[in-house]
């Protein structure tokens, strides 16, 4: 089985995307993402397989588009399949925490930790929305693509309020 591969740039950094032979999105990964997919040998540079998937995710970053609609295939235990189609429900700029996943699957809330680790083997960052799960405290706890990344596409989608740039501080001499 040959993987396509290619790679786009976004406002959160470099993204690697990968397809099935058949053209179904099998990931999205970001540099140093843990767990997250790396070019192998073997693998056939294409960008034909991702027109669709690029464009949606330029209009996603311009602010444009709100939910995802690509062919995909991803492959993982049953519960974590259950997880990441709770996560496909989650709307553009809400947010929802871990708990509230587990109860949407038919977990216990004490699940959280079964939850936080399909979240993390998630292999369709941004598309399949994990950036929008936060802890029971309103925590920005794990994302496997980094937190700066998950503070980025929640300001992005308005969860967040934009960046306040930090006042210019002043510096007082003391005389002596």
């Amino acid at each position: 089985m040959t993987i396509r591969w290619t790679t786009v740039a976004s406002p959160v950094g470099p993204l690697l995307l990968t397809a099935a032979p058949t053209g179904e999105l099998t990931s999205l990964s970001v540099p140093g993402q843990k767990g997250g997919r790396v070019v192998r040998d073997g693998w056939r540079h294409d960008p034909g397989p991702f027109r669709e998937a690029v464009a949606q995710l330029t209009a996603y970053f311009a602010g444009e588009l709100k939910e995802f609609h690509l062919p995909w295939r991803t492959e993982g235990t049953a519960f974590r399949e259950r997880v990441w189609a709770a996560l496909d429900a989650v709307p553009y700029g809400t947010t929802v925490t871990y708990g509230e996943i587990a109860a949407r699957v038919g977990a216990p809330r004490a699940a959280v930790r079964a939850v936080g680790g399909a979240l993390g083997a998630n292999p369709l960052l941004i598309v399949r929305p994990c950036h929008r799960v936060i802890g029971a405290d309103g925590s920005l706890t794990g994302y496997a693509g980094g937190l700066d990344r998950k503070i980025h596409l929640l300001r992005h989608e308005g969860v967040l309020p934009p960046e306040v740039p930090a006042p210019p501080r002043t510096v007082r001499r003391l005389s002596g």
